[in-house]
């Protein structure tokens, strides 16, 4: 059974820092393409960024580009999100995913979610 499991969000000051960690089991992690995408308050999901099987390729949204830092650790089978400068249009729930293909944002199972707010 696939399970991904984030954990680290937290209420946060604006300008602070967090990072976002995802537990992945029940597939070969280091074979799949992985991505962050988060869902604010009233608004549809976003996709953040996503990672090469192996790491060595990313690809972050514009919106949270220099700020953002996906990475991973296969022989953790961990997934993480470093969230620097961090703003209040940052909140919201964030979801790790296990991609489909590099392109696109879709996937085909997503973690239950962690909460992010970001206070002003």
């Amino acid at each position: 059974e696939v399970q991904l499991v984030e954990s680290g969000g937290d209420l946060v000051q604006a300008g602070g820092s967090l990072r976002l960690s995802c537990a992945a089991s029940g597939f070969i992690f280091n074979t799949y393409v992985m991505r962050w995408v988060r869902q604010a308050p009233g608004k549809g999901l976003e996709w953040v960024a996503t990672i090469s099987s192996l790491g060595s390729r990313t690809s972050t949204a514009d919106s949270v580009k220099d700020r953002f830092t996906i990475s991973r650790d296969n022989a953790k089978n961990t997934l993480y999100l470093q969230m620097n400068a961090l703003k209040p249009e940052d909140t919201a729930v964030y979801y790790c995913a296990r991609a489909r293909a590099w392109t696109g944002s879709d996937y085909d199972y997503r973690g239950q979610g962690t909460q992010v707010t970001v206070s002003s």
